[in-house]
């Protein structure tokens, strides 16, 4: 997959989760939005920001976080829905989302550090 490719699917990614934590704003609290919000949009940002990395180190860090931010949002979806906020068919179409970057991330970060 090309870089390009992960950039524009993690843009996706954010905007979906942007979306959902407004759907949800009303009946969920607070804290826990901002959380997902805050990963969620997380992931394509530092995908982005690899773009002007000083270097082959950076950019494989910048990755890194983007897989630590991408495990963290999994994490949050999954106790949405284990707290029923989050319907089983959502849950399942944001967790697909979220293992697809993760297994792109971690493919990109082994080839980098190859």
């Amino acid at each position: 997959m090309s870089e390009s490719q992960l950039r524009d699917l993690s843009k996706e990614f954010a905007k979906d989760i942007i979306k959902l934590c407004r759907e949800l704003k009303s009946n969920v609290e607070g804290a826990l939005l901002s959380q997902l919000l805050r990963c969620g949009t997380s992931i394509g940002a530092n995908i982005y920001e690899a773009q002007y990395a000083q270097g082959k180190r950076d950019f494989i860090s910048k990755f890194e976080i983007a897989l630590k931010e991408c495990n963290e949002c999994d994490y949050w979806l999954q106790l949405l829905y284990e707290t029923d906020s989050l319907a089983e068919e959502k849950y399942t179409a944001f967790r697909k989302n979220c293992i697809n970057l993760r297994r792109m991330l971690v493919s990109s970060v082994n080839t980098l550090k190859k």
